[in-house]
Order: structure tokens, then sequence, then C-alpha cells
């Protein structure tokens, strides 16, 4: 048989089923680690409930993917999850479904596997969203639950400091309301509101113009110019603040469909 004839044949049992977004949608991948609380827990011990060193690895994997070739404009990391969302007109791939959340799973995974030394993986998903005030909501949405974990987190680790086990910790918690858990960690001498901003609402990583400097060859002068590079954001706003930067990334984004990739920390 015919390389051509077996090859039309075949392809389409692997083709037929490819979902590919319309046009006009959002599109914003969510990548989360898989079996991360044996990996950070057992065979990397970070610090509990959060480890500046494991933020940095999630934030270096966020990089990696805002320029691994699709038109990345904001991404959002908390706990082991990250958020991305691309810009509408992004159309790799002809925008099939499976070609994003295929090649995000595997960049994740080979970034993050190689900034620990150790094999990790994630896998990913889609969320196609058909407006700008959805997409705000998607990001609000993360970042309410960030908050949540960070206070169900303190809570979890300060009774297990005390020697309570994992069963009874997770059960004491259980059924207790947010004023309740406040309670529990003031009384052990934290308070929710001093925790760093990027325990409690995540960290946001966002194309900015900055001024460059430089010589020009020509003439040997000093110049500044403008380029648009990556920034690092561990102290993301709240409400309406957060709400409004979302709304000038989307905005800044569309008008700006080529950014340069550079990246400064």
């Amino acid at each position: 048989m015919r390389f051509d004839d077996i090859d039309a044949r075949m392809r389409v049992f692997e083709t037929n089923h490819d979902h590919c977004v319309l046009p006009g949608l959002y599109i914003v991948a969510r990548i989360d680690g898989r079996s991360f609380t044996r990996l950070t827990r057992e065979r990397h011990p970070f610090e509990a409930p959060y480890d500046p060193r494991f933020r940095d690895l999630m934030l270096e994997t966020v990089q990696h993917l805002m320029n691994c070739g699709f038109q990345a404009i904001y991404a959002y990391t908390q706990s082991d999850e990250i958020s991305i969302l691309f810009h509408p007109n992004e159309s790799s791939f002809s925008r099939k479904e499976r070609k994003f959340i295929s090649i995000l799973a595997g960049e994740a995974s080979a970034r993050f596997s190689l900034s620990l030394g150790d094999v990790a993986a994630f896998d990913a998903r889609i969320s196609l969203l058909p407006s700008q005030n959805l997409v705000i909501d998607y990001f609000r949405w993360r970042m309410e639950d960030a908050s949540r974990n960070c206070l169900n987190g303190h809570c979890y680790w300060s009774l297990r400091e005390e020697g309570i086990s994992a069963g009874d910790a997770t059960q004491q918690l259980k059924g207790m309301s947010n004023p309740q858990k406040h309670d529990l960690i003031f009384a052990r001498g934290k308070n929710f509101n001093d925790l760093p901003s990027w325990q409690k609402r995540g960290s946001g990583v966002y194309w900015q113009e900055v001024s460059v400097s430089g010589v020009n060859p020509m003439t040997g002068q000093e110049k500044n110019t403008a380029r648009r590079s990556l920034v690092t954001d561990i102290e993301l706003p709240l409400g309406e603040p957060y709400e409004d930067l979302l709304a000038s990334i989307l905005l800044d984004g569309v008008a700006n469909r080529s950014p340069i990739l550079e990246d400064v920390k």
C-alpha cells in the first residue's frame, strides 16, 4: 500500500475529534502540578505551608511558558497552578485545543523538572471565555482560591506544628468559618493580614514597556529605547485595583500583538 494512501486513511482517526477554538473567544489555560503533594513533601521537603524556593520554581516555569511560542499576555500563579491568558487573535495550530493542552503541559513539566533537578509533571485544561468581563472574573476567582488556600494552609500547619495528626487537624478545621480560622492562627501569633501578599493573592507575570539604556554603535552616544519585557509582580493588588490591572493588560495586550521577548526579573 502506498504511504499517501495509508496516511490519509489512518490520519482521520487521529484528527476526527479535533476541536478548534472559535474566533472571538478568549483562551485561558490552567496548568496544574500532578502529585505535587508527594513531590514537595516527601521527595523534596519544602517548608510548609509556603516556601519562597517553590514560588520561584513556579515563576521560572511561568516565564518559560510566556516565551514558548504562543501569544501569552498574562499569567497568574498560586500554589502549584498556573493560569495563562492568550491574545484573542492567537492562531497557533489553527487554535486546536489538544495542541494547547499537550504543548503547555509538556513545556511546564520540562521547565519545572530541569529547575528542580527531578521529574515533575503538569496537566492542563482550557477555558473558553466570550468576554473581557469573564476573563477578569476568572482571574478574580483564582485569586479568591489563593486566599482560601492560604488561610486553610496556615491553619492546618499551625495545628500540625503542635503535634496534632494530619487527620485530626483536617477534622478540626472541617466546618470552621473563616473568622474562626483567622482567630485560630491569630491565637498562635499569626495575623492573616500581615502575611506576604504572594501567599494570600498569588503572583502575576505580564508584559510591560520598560526603558533600556544602550550605546549607539554608529555615534557612541548613550540612548534609551523602549522595549516590551516580562515583569513579575508578587504584590498584586486586591479588588478593583486588580480588576483595573487586568483590564489594562487586556487592552495593552491587544494593542501590542508582538512583544519583544526579553525577560526582565
